[in-house]
């Protein structure tokens, strides 16, 4: 029996976006099971609690048909793949400042743990403009985010921002 392909996706996902949805299912075709590593980044000033946020990941993945598996981590990915047994980390390439970032991080993950690769998948032409960050910041503003995320994160961050108060403010 062969080993099984293990891949790591790991973000934010402050909300999940159909871009990360994109990312995910084509990414689920290249491995046996794809664990999402839901992490914190502070600097990014989080809308969602990590209890949100890897609920909200759940639901979206509902209905994949690869093995899921979705878990939070607060440690260096290398060591965080280390740990679920993964051969694979996936990462998902908007723009080309995207690609300078990444391939800087793939090469210093590359250092630290060579048993590890980095796959990237480019973003769907139609979705390559979506960031966590802009959906939260157009939906604080009011506008519509229905074209960047599912209907039900859509619901969530709409009610995050009525409860925070902020929305047309500014």
């Amino acid at each position: 029996m062969s080993k099984q392909r293990v891949g790591v996706y790991p973000g934010t996902f402050d909300p999940i976006t159909l871009g990360h949805m994109d990312i995910i299912r084509r990414g689920a075709k290249l491995v046996d099971k794809l664990v999402i590593g839901v992490t914190t980044n502070i600097s990014k000033s989080p809308m969602f609690s990590d209890e949100e946020r890897l609920d909200m990941v759940r639901r979206e993945c509902a209905g994949i048909d690869t093995e899921i598996v979705v878990t939070g981590f607060n440690s260096l990915l290398m060591d965080f793949a280390e740990s679920q047994g993964a051969s694979v980390i996936i990462r998902g390439l908007r723009a080309v400042a995207d690609f300078e970032y990444e391939y800087q991080m793939a090469g210093m993950n590359q250092q630290i743990n060579g048993r590890v690769e980095t796959v990237f998948l480019m973003a769907d032409v139609s979705l390559q403009p979506i960031a966590s960050r802009l959906v939260k910041e157009i939906a604080l503003y009011g506008g519509p985010i229905h074209k960047f995320v599912s209907p039900a994160v859509r619901e969530e961050v709409e009610a995050r921002v009525a409860a925070i108060g902020l929305k047309g403010q500014g």
